[in-house]
């Protein structure tokens, strides 16, 4: 099997490369090139390609970041591009993995530093390690069971006699009772679950260790019955006193599932494909950082969505939908992320900055439409090297005012403090 790690736009080809390209090119097989090709045009009719063809064996891989497998085996892994100094594989993928705990809200594994550090496996290992490392936490503490009804045929009397089918048997089976008893089992809608998920880990984990652990733990599960509908028993998936160790697990089992994930998951081949777009990823990082560093008397919502563009014949045109509004007392900030590397030494009015026209428009529509054309809008990029500090402040007119603010991607935090009402 071959493994490749790139990065976010990198340049995949068949023809063998001499030298070294760091993370931003990689030679894959004839299978892999081409299979890229066809699921990134089944995926582009849904909106979302996946690779842009250059030339006739070169195609550059779009914003999307994890891990791709192909049909034969080839093992992609696509890393985001933050870091300006070096090509710092090990390094982008503890980012990653702790941007992705982060979105999944999930609290960051307790670990000795030496275990973060000699961590160095593909994503889809490492969402079942976290699986099985919290499955297996739970199964110690011990499971759920729970009282429920069967009906069914006996030879013997057990339970209650159902009069009604028992008086409709035909003649031949007079001695067989239609019963109703109930047993205390574990066969309940978060176990359900748990079974499915442990059984698609037990077929798609490969490192020895998390091989190992799912079989023990399918042992233990082995008398459940697997769910039968993963919608049906995630909405029956209680959150009482009782199941309060349940928490911690149903996150990674909704992901596994593919029940409810909150950031988009490409491909339905059967292999070890997860992707997941760095946008999303970035703005939900953002989110789930921005929370924990609210204060009493501050509220954050994300993805606000009552304002239109404009009206045409008394019908709202054009939904407007900021990534956050940030709210203290009574004032409001509207916040946008971008994942876009911006260059703090090109201010001029040539390249400014790196920054987008589109972005400023879209943020002035903002402004107008969410703070009535008075306020403050922070635009949010990511910290690199060539952007450590916000930018001067830009002015639509005296009262509307835009911050350019880098957001530091290893503490989590707006450099400078959250917004206030300065």
């Amino acid at each position: 099997m071959q493994a490749v790690t790139v990065r976010e736009y990198a340049r995949v080809t068949t023809e063998p490369m001499t030298g070294t390209n760091g993370l931003d090119q990689a030679t894959v097989s004839e299978t892999a090139f081409d299979w890229l090709c066809k699921e990134s045009e089944r995926l582009r009719k849904a909106g979302a390609g996946l690779v842009q063809l250059e030339g006739r064996r070169w195609l550059r891989l779009d914003n999307y970041v994890g891990v791709l497998e192909a049909p034969d085996g080839t093992r992609i892994e696509i890393l985001p591009k933050t870091f300006d100094e070096s090509d710092d594989a090990p390094q982008a993928r503890c980012l990653l993995q702790r941007m992705l705990q982060r979105c999944l809200h999930l609290e960051p594994r307790i670990s000795a530093p030496t275990g973060l550090q000699v961590f160095d496996g593909p994503l889809t290992e490492w969402v079942i390690q976290q699986f099985l490392t919290v499955l297996d936490t739970l199964i110690k503490r011990g499971l759920r069971f729970e009282y429920h009804a069967i009906e069914e045929e006996r030879r013997f009397l057990r339970g209650r006699l159902l009069v009604g089918r028992q008086l409709r048997q035909p003649p031949g089976r007079a001695h067989y009772f239609q019963v109703e008893h109930e047993v205390f089992d574990a066969d309940r809608p978060e176990n359900r679950l748990l079974r499915s998920a442990l059984d698609k880990v037990c077929k798609r984990a490969r490192e020895a260790g998390n091989k190992r652990l799912a079989y023990e733990l399918a042992h233990q599960l082995h008398e459940i019955p697997p769910s039968q509908d993963f919608a049906k028993d995630f909405a029956q998936w209680r959150s009482d006193r009782l199941t309060a160790h349940y928490q911690p697990v149903r996150p990674w089992c909704s992901l596994i599932l593919n029940e409810k994930n909150p950031l988009t998951v490409l491909g339905d081949w059967t292999g070890n494909s997860l992707l997941f777009p760095m946008e999303r990823v970035f703005e939900s990082y953002v989110e789930a950082c921005l929370r924990r560093e609210l204060r009493p008397g501050q509220t954050l919502k994300a993805q606000a969505a009552s304002e239109y563009l404009a009206t045409h014949d008394e019908q709202p045109w054009f939904l407007l939908r900021p990534d956050f509004l940030f709210r203290e007392g009574s004032t409001t900030t509207v916040l946008d992320a971008k994942w876009k590397r911006i260059d703090a030494s090109k201010g001029n009015s040539e390249d400014k900055y790196g920054l987008s026209q589109a972005d400023f428009y879209q943020l002035y529509a903002y402004g107008q439409k969410y703070l009535g054309g008075s306020g403050r809008l922070v635009l949010l990029y990511p910290q690199t090297a060539i952007f450590r500090e916000s930018l001067s402040p830009f002015f639509f007119n005296d009262q509307l005012r835009l911050d350019v603010v880098p957001f530091d991607l290893t503490s989590g935090q707006l450099v400078g403090g959250m917004p206030n009402a300065s």
